[in-house]
């Protein structure tokens, strides 16, 4: 069927999906918990909205729409305040983090859905692999060819998403010298990556959508994994490469930065996005992935290379103003620092060492989850 007209959203209202992990407090492995605590949750009004995900050792939580930064931040300590009560009655962690750093793909256990049974017989053992926890920021569109500007412009931007929220150095109980091993997993999968390049809504739906269709592999915009990817039916973009990170606190000020992003964006003063962007879309991205903050990334129109920290440092304070406008300074500021001293990434490597095993360094998430003070 065609795919459905863009819908209506308020600009610049945004909210956020975080994919959070299930941990059993003996051994710190992931436990098929999400049945449980779900059923558990249902008793009671939520402060949101909580899902299952693919794996029962995970669960997704959606805050409410937003137009500010405080509000949304209110919310997911709130949510998270109620989740961790839940986990406290059955015995069980909470934790944000990209990846499990030693749980083992094999034994997780497929959630009873339809839709993620369909994808578990399509790809099959990629569909558990992707026990993965990543954070998604839906943005809300004027209008179709908004949407479509947004997503191609904020290419440039990926890496400062993936960096700043990095969080996934270890799989498989394995240091991988990445800072956000996470999105390798997502790689894998065929319809990931980036949109084809329109700037034309009508475009993008009655030609590419509709010839996708007509292949037979697609059969909504779900069946994308993109890195950033429209969502009609909410008028929104849905930015999709952040892990999850070890807080709410940096979660709703990732999603504040990206708020803060597309007001400058849509004010049109930088030169529009063009298909030869990607030229250097895919390295900048690894460049993210493997050396977080620390990583070298080219930028689009000038094939200048530049310290990617920097390139940070020097975009918040370009975002001063837009932040003042929509009462995200604290955001930006919580932002700053993490780019000037650890990200999460950092953090748990630290943490793994002075705890001596990757056991200690789950309890570490665990309690960082909890809104106990990150001891650095």
């Amino acid at each position: 069927m065609p795919l459905e007209p863009f819908g209506q959203s308020a600009a610049l209202t945004f909210g956020v999906e975080l994919e959070l992990q299930l941990v059993n407090l003996s051994d710190y492995d992931l436990t098929a918990a999400s049945p449980d605590l779900l059923h558990l949750l249902g008793k009671k009004p939520f402060p949101g909205n909580v899902t299952p995900e693919i794996t029962e050792s995970m669960i997704e939580i959606n805050s409410s729409v937003h137009t500010h930064h405080g509000p949304l931040l209110e919310q997911l300590q709130e949510i998270r305040d109620t989740l961790v009560a839940a986990g406290d009655k059955l015995n069980i962690g909470i934790a944000g983090g990209g990846t499990h750093p030693f749980q083992q793909w094999s034994s997780q256990k497929i959630f009873s859905k339809a839709r993620f049974q369909e994808i578990s017989e399509l790809y099959g053992y990629l569909a558990k692999q992707f026990t993965i926890f990543g954070q998604h920021v839906h943005i809300g569109c004027a209008s179709g060819d908004d949407a479509m500007f947004l997503l191609h412009s904020l290419n440039r931007y990926i890496p400062h998403f993936i960096a700043l929220s990095a969080s996934s150095p270890y799989v498989q109980g394995r240091d991988t010298l990445f800072d956000s091993a996470r999105l390798n997993s997502v790689f894998a999968f065929p319809m990931s990556g980036r949109a084809p390049f329109t700037l034309s809504w009508d475009q993008f739906s009655n030609e590419y959508f509709a010839k996708m269709e007509n292949t037979g592999i697609i059969k909504s915009m779900k069946d994308f994994y993109w890195d950033i990817r429209p969502k009609p039916e909410f008028g929104t973009i849905e930015l999709r490469v952040c892990d999850t990170p070890l807080t709410v606190e940096r979660a709703a000020a990732l999603a504040a930065y990206l708020q803060a992003l597309c007001r400058y964006l849509l004010e049109r003063r930088e030169t529009p996005p063009v298909e030869d962007d990607y030229l250097v879309y895919n390295y900048n991205r690894f460049q993210a992935c493997r050396f977080g903050l620390d990583g070298a990334i080219t930028h689009p129109k000038t094939y200048e290379t530049m310290s990617l920290r920097e390139d940070i440092m020097t975009t918040l304070r370009k975002m001063e103003p837009h932040g003042e406008a929509l009462g995200s300074t604290q955001a930006l500021k919580h932002l700053s620092d993490v780019a000037k001293q650890w990200s999460d990434a950092q953090y748990l490597r630290k943490q793994h060492n002075v705890q001596g095993s990757a056991e200690g360094m789950v309890d570490s998430a665990i309690r960082c989850f909890r809104g106990e003070p990150m001891n650095y």
